[in-house]
């Protein structure tokens, strides 16, 4: 077992050197929440060399439907009634007997079963199968610091946390890794933001905070606290300050391994 550091909140601080009129240096930026850090003794498995056969798995999920999900019905004692229906928007279908039914979130034996319920008011002993014809592109929306924001488009589960933040080319150095959010749409399709733990993910802490997404699933990346204060110096001080001086800064990200350095003269 390899001794490995301890995860470390990222350290970024702005130094501001206004020489001149003004000496010395302006602190603006304050250090974000350094824990104490310590070497601790942590065992991460080695990565096998050919990758688990997980088709022969019997825990994976089962696949539950969606809007925009093709499906077959089929009545093998009644090939007329057999026909083609999509999911809707509100998650129901329709179909030559039954008017409506409520399809997405149920496993497909369960949507079997519900329909042969509702066809045994017209037909004796019904024998309904359904067969999912094409699956729907799942849609999630990655925004905020990252390298190429957008929409994704997947087909069959979902991205996880971290699949859907590579797909967006990963975080920006001014990403705060430890404040990522989820926002989903819930009960009667009201929004809720849900909190991560994307910052376990990448310092290799929880291999369990890979969330899995939701279909629509938002994931937004915000701005670290001293990026908002580099913001402020440039956007702001410095266009206000009517007197002409030098300016230095220095950004230090200990975490990512990055130090800017800027000079400018107004």
């Amino acid at each position: 077992m390899d001794a490995v550091p301890a995860y470390c909140p990222a350290s970024k601080s702005t130094a501001v050197w206004l020489p001149g009129t003004v000496r010395g240096t302006l602190l603006l930026g304050a250090a974000t929440a350094l824990a104490a850090c310590a070497t601790v003794a942590r065992q991460i498995p080695p990565a096998p060399p050919v990758p688990a056969d997980v088709s022969t798995t019997p825990s994976l999920p089962p696949y539950r439907l969606q809007v925009g999900d093709v499906l077959d019905l089929r009545l093998m004692l009644n090939p007329e009634l057999n026909e083609e229906v999509t999911v809707r928007p509100d998650g129901h279908i329709s179909t030559t007997v039954v008017p409506d039914q409520i399809a997405a979130g149920r496993t497909v034996p369960e949507l079997s079963s519900a329909l042969r319920r509702d066809y045994s008011r017209d037909l004796q002993n019904p024998r309904v199968s359904v067969v999912v014809k094409s699956f729907a592109p799942t849609r999630i929306y990655v925004g905020g610091q990252v390298a190429a924001p957008g929409e994704f488009i997947t087909v069959g589960p979902t991205l996880t946390l971290s699949q859907a933040i590579a797909r967006a080319g990963g975080t920006k150095v001014s990403g705060d890794e430890t404040s990522v959010i989820i926002i989903r749409r819930g009960a009667n399709d009201v929004p809720e933001f849900l909190s991560t733990h994307y910052n376990a993910i990448v310092h290799g802490r929880d291999a369990g905070a890979d969330v899995q997404l939701a279909p629509y699933d938002v994931v937004y990346v915000p701005r670290t606290g001293i990026n908002e204060v580099y913001n402020f110096v440039n956007s702001y001080l410095l266009q206000f300050v009517p007197i002409t001086w030098g300016f230095s800064y220095v950004v230090n990200n200990t975490a990512a391994g990055t130090t800017v350095l800027g000079n400018s003269t107004h």
